[in-house]
């Protein structure tokens, strides 16, 4: 007999692939306790809701996609290089047809205007991400507004990845970055 602890990570594995494959509208409790191998009844035991289980999906996605991106930060020589290994990290992981973009945007389309918790859990994935990106930019000792820049820069391409089915809009978002790096020295 598997404990709650092994359910609860089937079910939120299968929604976060399910959710991003298809989004969290589309795929039904039915569906997601079948692909889990869980009981309608465990699901709810588990989860008090759609809600909730988006919620915990996006919090250990924000754990995870930090974690990938650090990688790459950690390994640039320079404090100019590491802002830019986020657009590494992003030309990495997108271009491929099973990208579907960034699940925080996704999920706050989705779900955002109707759901308090998911509209928190976005909002504070975005302020992470634009801290992590301010913190970069000040080690390199350009103005805020260069951070605000490159935020903007980043969330943009991020979406035009999934949209274009490219790297490419990462690799652009990554030179226009380098440029204001440049012209801010």
């Amino acid at each position: 007999m598997t404990t709650d602890t092994e359910a609860r990570e089937r079910v939120l594995e299968a929604a976060d692939r399910l959710f991003y494959a298809k989004s969290a509208h589309a795929v039904g409790m039915d569906e997601l306790r079948t692909e889990a191998g869980v009981s309608l009844k465990k699901l709810y035991q588990l989860f008090d809701g759609k809600d909730a289980l988006v919620e915990e999906v996006l919090r250990r996605r924000e754990e995870a996609i930090t974690a990938a991106t650090m990688k790459y930060v950690v390994r640039a020589a320079s404090p100019e290089d590491q802002v830019l290994a986020v657009f590494d990290w992003m030309a990495d992981s997108s271009g491929t047809t099973d990208f579907r973009g960034c699940a925080f945007i996704n999920s706050y389309a989705e779900l955002g205007p109707s759901s308090e918790r998911v509209t928190a859990v976005v909002r504070h994935q975005k302020s992470g991400v634009r801290g992590a990106i301010a913190a970069m930019v000040a080690a390199t000792g350009r103005p805020e507004w260069v951070a605000d820049s490159i935020f903007l820069l980043f969330e943009g391409a991020m979406t035009n990845t999934a949209i274009t089915v490219s790297s490419e809009p990462a690799r652009q978002a990554r030179k226009a970055a380098r440029f204001l790096l440049e012209k801010t020295a």
